[in-house]
């Protein structure tokens, strides 16, 4: 049996959620303890419950502990991994985008197709939104070979929640290709996606959109923007994400949920910060993809060579994780991260 800390390195819930994932892949039992323990909150909450739960859906597995606040699990997963259309409701805000995530590499190994329906939150604030996984994450994952989409059905914002994404997952039939991504290159376009729900006399999206025009083009880019009006979601809300696609192959992104007392103009401004700080690093991957494609290299045959904006906590525990698990040996040295696959 796997025994893995939980409050190591980060103490988030990736780790929770990343040691299911690659236990369901290995088919060995996990004991997981301390589970969030540097958290306010310790224990497992909603989203990190359904995860596991999830994963033990999946393959046909037994849990014990799998209640909220639990800070102990033990997980047996089970002998295969089943395709099929599966629903999940996280019944809270929690994000459904940090869900969907644990379940593509199960799903990748499947005996055949997988759909997910996924209610809970795609916007908030400490995880990546629904916008940075479909136009930065899955695309990458695309050109590792990965047969993945994803559809945002109905947005979903703190408090409420509510939102649905789907997404569907084909299973592989050769290992994952290794991604090389050593030079940035330049900056070719910058897209953007300002989204805004119940708020269009406000005009929440044009102003994101505007604001970001205005701090980008003194940087010498002009982006293109998708403005986007919606009156699905159970309450108002707002989402922006920018991301650069550069001659190096890269795609950087940037992302922010709106929140009570933030104007649209200071979300502009986080945005536009965030992504051009990474564009500065030479960085070939953003902050959140960097952490995002450990688990997929570690998984791919060959070694995978990238640069990080910074070697984050969420790097660092993914590093971990992926050799604990699977013995995946990797080195990151000024910032260039290079993850020896296993070609599972």
């Amino acid at each position: 049996m796997l025994h893995i800390d939980g409050s190591k390195h980060s103490g988030s819930g990736t780790v929770l959620r990343y040691a299911a994932a690659l236990a369901t892949l290995k088919r060995q039992p996990l004991h997981i303890y301390d589970i969030r323990a540097k958290r306010d909150k310790p224990g497992l909450r909603p989203q990190h419950l359904m995860a596991v739960r999830a994963c033990a859906e999946l393959s046909s597995g037994r849990l014990e502990g799998d209640q909220v606040n639990s800070k102990e699990i033990f997980y047996w997963p089970g002998g295969k991994i089943r395709g099929g259309e599966f629903v999940w409701d996280i019944g809270t805000a929690g994000s459904s985008t940090m869900l969907a995530f644990t379940l593509i590499a199960p799903a990748l190994y499947a005996e055949s197709g997988c759909s997910f329906s996924i209610n809970g939150g795609l916007f908030q604030d400490l995880a990546p939104s629904a916008f940075h996984m479909q136009e930065v994450l899955l695309p990458m994952l695309r050109r590792m070979g990965a047969v993945v989409e994803m559809e945002i059905v109905r947005p979903g914002y703190v408090p409420k929640g509510q939102g649905c994404l789907r997404m569907s997952v084909q299973p592989l039939k050769i290992p994952l290709k290794p991604v090389i991504l050593l030079k940035q290159g330049k900056v070719l376009e910058i897209r953007g996606i300002s989204l805004s729900s119940h708020l269009s006399k406000e005009k929440v999206s044009e102003r994101m959109a505007g604001r970001c025009n205005e701090i980008l083009k003194k940087q010498g880019y002009v982006p293109r923007f998708e403005i986007q009006h919606d009156a699905s979601a159970v309450q108002r809300g707002a989402a922006l994400i920018l991301w650069a696609i550069t001659s190096g192959g890269c795609i950087l992104g940037a992302d922010q949920a709106g929140k009570r007392g933030r104007s649209s103009e200071s979300i502009a401004e986080a945005v536009c910060t965030f992504l051009l700080e990474d564009l500065s690093t030479k960085a070939t991957t953003d902050r959140h993809l960097a952490d995002q494609l450990i688990l997929f290299a570690a998984l791919a045959e060959g070694t995978s060579e990238y640069r990080v904006p910074r070697a984050t906590d969420h790097v660092q525990t993914n590093l971990w994780l992926v050799n604990e698990i699977f013995g995946v040996e990797s080195r990151l040295h000024n910032k260039r991260l290079a993850i020896d696959g296993i070609g599972l």
